[in-house]
């Protein structure tokens, strides 16, 4: 009986695998079995010794902190760049404001000046302006003060120098000489100190003038204008002449007769006033004289401030001026 039951089993068993193999699968069942074998196949391509994923995990962690290192310098070296150029941005900012400031200042002050105002100009101290033209031996140190007037906008530098007419020369005392509101200059005019031509016996004129500008600029309101109107007059102290070189025996007042050894007084002869005489030239001679000057350089004097008095003055009559005679 059990036998039976076991042939029936199997004959039974028989019959399926028969049918099956014989059955055609549906389509749905053709499908998952592709997708059996593809997933066989991944799952044989993916399977990797732990060895290996190791090694793979270690390079891409290697991988990694070269990259953040790389990172990191970058972000190193970008942050003093940054912070350089933001410096240099403010730096240029900062300058370029100061440098605006500056401009508008400078803008504001020259708007500032009221163009009816006259322009600076000098008021000389010493000699004063007001005195009778001043004359000086060459070779004398001739001192020269002064202020300003009018002046709104004050020069930094002013030049100062001599000019002649004579001989269309020049002779500086200083150049860029800082500005003060009372200045004193001193001028050395001997020959060897003036550095140029020679002084020659007539009329000079002191010039002062910024040192920033041409000294032929149109004055400006408020500003310092070219200076040349004061005047003064150079001589050279003519030397002493005896009465009569050849005759050293010779007393004073008198003179030797030509046809005999007597010797003869001289007898005075009266002093006629020169043609174009004026009471202001005596007024001069006898300052002149007061000062000390001989009789020749007296008349060189009085020639150079009366030009038209040239050769018409005499020695005697200045003597007689000398003396209060006239």
């Amino acid at each position: 009986m059990r036998t039976f039951n076991v042939a029936r089993l199997l004959f039974a068993l028989f019959l399926f695998v028969s049918f099956s193999s014989a059955w055609p699968w549906p389509p749905s069942i053709q499908n998952l079995e592709g997708l059996i074998h593809r997933r066989a196949d991944s799952d044989t391509k993916s399977d990797t010794s732990p060895a290996e994923t190791g090694k793979s995990q270690a390079a891409k962690t290697g991988d990694a902190a070269k990259t953040a290192a790389k990172t990191a310098a970058a972000s190193a070296t970008a942050a003093p760049t940054s912070q350089r150029a933001s410096n240099t941005k403010s730096g240029t900012t900062k300058a370029a404001k100061t440098g605006a400031a500056k401009t508008k200042a400078a803008a504001t002050k020259t708007q500032s000046v009221d163009p009816r105002l006259p322009p600076g100009g000098i008021n000389m101290i010493t000699p004063s302006a007001l005195a009778p033209t001043s004359y000086y031996k060459v070779g004398d140190h001739v001192t020269f003060a002064w202020n300003y007037t009018s002046l709104s906008v004050k020069p930094s530098k002013v030049d100062v120098y001599i000019s002649c007419a004579t001989n269309s020369a020049t002779y500086t005392i200083s150049n860029n000489a800082t500005f003060e509101p009372t200045a004193k200059m001193v001028w050395d005019s001997k020959p060897e100190a003036s550095g140029t031509a020679p002084l020659l016996v007539g009329t000079y004129t002191l010039v002062i003038h910024d040192a920033s500008k041409d000294i032929t600029a149109v004055p400006q309101a408020g500003h310092l204008g070219a200076y040349d109107q004061f005047t003064f007059g150079m001589y050279t102290p003519q030397p002493y002449t005896p009465l009569s070189a050849n005759s050293p025996h010779q007393a004073p007042g008198q003179q030797i007769n030509s046809t005999s050894s007597h010797i003869l007084p001289i007898m005075p002869t009266a002093a006629a006033a020169p043609n174009g005489w004026a009471p202001a030239m005596k007024a001069f001679l006898k300052r002149v004289l007061a000062n000390g000057e001989d009789t020749k350089s007296a008349i060189i004097l009085l020639e150079t401030e009366f030009p038209r008095m040239a050769g018409k003055v005499s020695a005697g009559w200045v003597d007689k001026i000398r003396r209060g005679e006239v």
